[in-house]
């Protein structure tokens, strides 16, 4: 569906994959973005305290990362049979110097897990970092209790390349952080494949 043949009230989209799409982050929002920061069945899997977050604090976070370009580009996930705000993703740390990234990703609806969306954003976002931002290495790190994330990222084309032993304690239990990454050359994808010029013949 091309942008100009959007009904009016459609969000506005970046990258389409075929089970989801990703447009940018709206003020609008901020209701779903709290309700799925305060969820600690998902937070437990992020990086993050898990701390009751008031919407002051995620409006805070909304105008603090809508400055942050250069470093930190998010997106928000949509359903494509529904057009449904679902999670967000971000590209963050990125330094174009080096041409790196880390990845992060939150499914917040929780009937849309088990259904491959993570693994599909996943390698949408390594399309885009390495196809629009021109990066060669985007790396990511999760717990080694997320199995069901580390499928999704490998799947999606990552590789683990290493661990910090027992860095997580959680209800008084060690476990893994678990380092993973992806190179440019290692990765093939074809959502943003019209983006790039033709070569001379």
């Amino acid at each position: 569906m091309s942008q100009e043949n959007q009904p009016i009230d459609m969000p506005i989209i970046n990258i389409y994959g075929e089970k989801v799409a990703l447009g940018p982050h709206r003020r609008d929002l901020l209701p779903f973005y709290q309700k799925w920061i305060n969820d600690l069945e998902l937070t437990v899997t992020l990086a993050i305290r898990m701390v009751p977050i008031t919407l002051d604090e995620e409006t805070f976070w909304y105008e603090r990362s809508s400055q942050s370009r250069d470093t930190d580009i998010a997106f928000t996930i949509y359903e494509r049979s529904s057009m449904r705000p679902i999670g967000n993703t971000r590209l963050f740390n990125i330094s174009h110097q080096h041409q790196t990234a880390e990845y992060g990703i939150m499914i917040g609806e929780k009937d849309c897990w088990g259904k491959g969306y993570g693994t599909e954003v996943t390698a949408l976002m390594l399309e885009y970092g390495y196809t629009a931002l021109s990066l060669h290495n985007i790396m990511l790190k999760a717990y080694s209790f997320n199995e069901r994330g580390l499928r999704a990222y490998t799947r999606a084309g990552f590789r683990e390349i290493g661990r910090r032993r027992e860095a997580r304690r959680l209800a008084g239990a060690s476990f893994d952080e678990v380092y993973m990454d992806c190179l440019a050359s290692e990765f093939k994808g074809s959502a943003l494949s019209h983006l790039l010029p033709q070569p001379n013949v």
